[in-house]
């Protein structure tokens, strides 16, 4: 009879619940974060990454510190100073590379295959969805991710922040 391996014990670290007042955010060159807490403890090299990146994009925010251990947790982006969440939504930008529809230029449809013309927060982008149904999901009542035949994924965050025309191009595919 073979001998079984045993599976190594799982650690499992609780972060310290940090008001967010006390923690500050620093961009240091060229593209590395720092971490401060009280102004006494400093982590750097801080990742920011999501814990629930498709259902709660704004909440639930990790930093964690060079050894990808979680320092604390964001509950809420907008419990942050605004400077210091201008950052972290940079990091998250850069991070998911996802891009953000601001509005729909133009849209055809032919044969179960989209074509978009969209500005978003990466400026103006053309792309092509195959099939909708299967490209176009819903992460929440008013939030659509679609993905292209690439693989490039463009989010309208709430579709009721869209501008008439916009909309009216959105529901052509849904």
């Amino acid at each position: 009879m073979k001998a079984r391996h045993q599976p190594a014990p799982i650690t499992v670290t609780h972060p310290e619940e940090v008001d967010m007042a006390r923690v500050r955010l620093f961009r240091e060159p060229p593209w590395m974060l720092r971490l401060t807490i009280d102004g006494d403890r400093s982590y750097t090299r801080v990742k920011v990454v999501r814990a629930a990146p498709l259902s709660h994009p704004n909440r639930y925010i990790s930093l964690l510190d060079e050894k990808d251990e979680e320092v604390c947790m964001i509950s809420d982006l907008k419990e942050m100073a605004e400077d210091m969440r201008a950052i972290v939504e940079e990091e998250l930008d850069r991070r998911y590379l996802t891009s953000t529809v601001q509005r729909v230029l133009s849209m055809r449809n032919e044969f179960g295959t989209s074509y978009w013309d969209v500005e978003t927060n990466r400026g103006r982008r053309e792309f092509v969805v195959q099939n909708a149904a299967e490209s176009a999901q819903w992460m929440g009542e008013h939030r659509l991710l679609l993905v292209d035949v690439d693989g490039n994924r463009f989010e309208i965050p709430d579709l009721r922040e869209l501008d008439r025309k916009s909309l009216s191009l959105v529901e052509i595919v849904l």
